[in-house]
């Protein structure tokens, strides 16, 4: 992570668009997440981080959304503003551009289809319920510690087919590609990842199986078979998305509960909401953020954007814009999301394809969880904590009930 540098500013950024914003320590980040990524909202739609070598930061809901749906101008081969991180990882599908992509992403999309999905279910209930039966013998926990960090990192690593026990060695190289803290090169974390998968990636090629990476490898390419390297890049991809993302997303939607009482006890009432529930939290607290690197000129809110340029897309900028959604920072259940939806799983050719997934594990999660916990609320002189990042997550969330 680079120190902001007025250096970093190209002839083309007026210097009107600048700002002291590091993506990765936003000011006040670590206590408001939200708050911090949403000082941006006063200024123009389009602003210059000097920052990890310098970048735009979309700041505005409908430019964060238009970019990012806009593969033909914006491509993904970028993957983040951390530098070496994109030509290092070189993910597929997801730094592959359409029309390129579109045969490996049809193949993880069998992968994760719907079925598979349903199949899922039960294993993440009765994940959810043993580890609330661990709790049930005292009044509180760390919840990020306790259970976020434990059910959705231990469903992917089922549903990729390798031993739940990897998941204390496998989630710090998740943190690490999300949230760098200088500890890892970023060689050294791809290389500690290809060692890791190498041989569940040789034995599903040879013989598939009905794991996930087993599924999507049986699907040809084109009419061909997968190729050991873009075997290994796509594992690599799966891997870390599926170490991070629905961590954050869990804890903080139970932090809204917590702090929340009215809306826990309405979904304790009338369990019949949870889903609508989930889908307006994921909405309200989204922390992913992406990157696209600009392959032609673009003139956007009276700036040029030049083709190399790096722009930083936050999903809050766009879940929690006015512009974009009416009252966006107030929870409502009943909100009628279509025919705008929110960013949270992406938009466009890069959708998260775990999305469906992510979806199923936070539902389950709320029902056991309200099920079986008392009514809960943050523990006295609780004070949660965020890791900014390209996703954003709390470190800690005390409950106590």
């Amino acid at each position: 992570m680079m120190e902001a540098a007025a250096g970093n500013r190209p002839d083309h950024v007026p210097a009107d668009r600048v700002v002291d914003f590091n993506i990765f320590a936003p000011p006040g980040a670590e206590q408001d997440y939200f708050a911090a990524w949403l000082s941006l909202l006063d200024g123009p739609g389009l602003v210059w981080s000097t920052a990890n070598g310098g970048h735009w930061i979309g700041a505005r809901g409908d430019i964060v959304r238009d970019i990012w749906g806009d593969a033909a101008r914006f491509s993904n081969a970028a993957l983040a503003v951390t530098p070496g991180l994109g030509e290092v990882m070189n993910f597929i599908p997801l730094q592959q551009d359409p029309p390129e992509h579109k045969p490996f992403r049809m193949a993880v999309m069998k992968g994760m289809a719907h079925q598979h999905i349903v199949a899922m279910e039960p294993t993440v209930r009765a994940e959810a319920q043993s580890l609330i039966e661990g709790l049930n013998g005292g009044n509180g926990c760390d919840f990020m510690q306790d259970f976020a960090e434990i059910l959705p990192v231990n469903m992917f690593l089922t549903l990729i087919g390798v031993p739940t026990d990897d998941r204390t060695k496998l989630r710090p190289l998740g943190q690490q590609l999300t949230r760098p803290d200088g500890s890892m090169t970023v060689v050294e974390l791809r290389d500690a990842a290809d060692n890791y998968l190498e041989p569940y990636v040789k034995a599903r090629l040879e013989n598939p199986g009905q794991d996930l990476f087993g599924r999507i490898l049986s699907v040809p390419i084109d009419d061909r078979p997968w190729s050991f390297d873009e075997a290994q890049r796509m594992c690599r991809n799966l891997l870390f998305g599926g170490l991070d993302t629905v961590v954050a997303m869990l804890g903080n939607m139970l932090l809204h509960l917590a702090t929340h009482p009215q809306d826990q006890q309405r979904l304790r009432d009338d369990p019949k909401l949870i889903p609508d529930a989930v889908d307006e939290l994921m909405r309200r607290y989204p922390t992913v953020s992406v990157t696209r690197n600009c392959v032609e000129d673009s003139e956007i809110d009276g700036v040029t954007i030049k083709s190399g340029d790096l722009i930083y897309l936050p999903s809050v900028i766009h879940n929690l814009d006015p512009r974009s959604f009416d009252r966006p920072e107030v929870v409502d259940f009943e909100r009628k999301l279509a025919p705008i939806r929110h960013t949270t799983m992406g938009t466009g050719p890069h959708r998260c394809v775990g999305a469906g997934l992510a979806r199923t594990e936070a539902i389950i999660v709320l029902q056991e969880w309200l099920a079986s916990i008392p009514p809960f609320r943050l523990a006295e002189g609780a004070k949660p904590s965020f890791r900014p990042g390209n996703v954003g997550a709390l470190s800690c969330l005390q409950l106590c009930w």
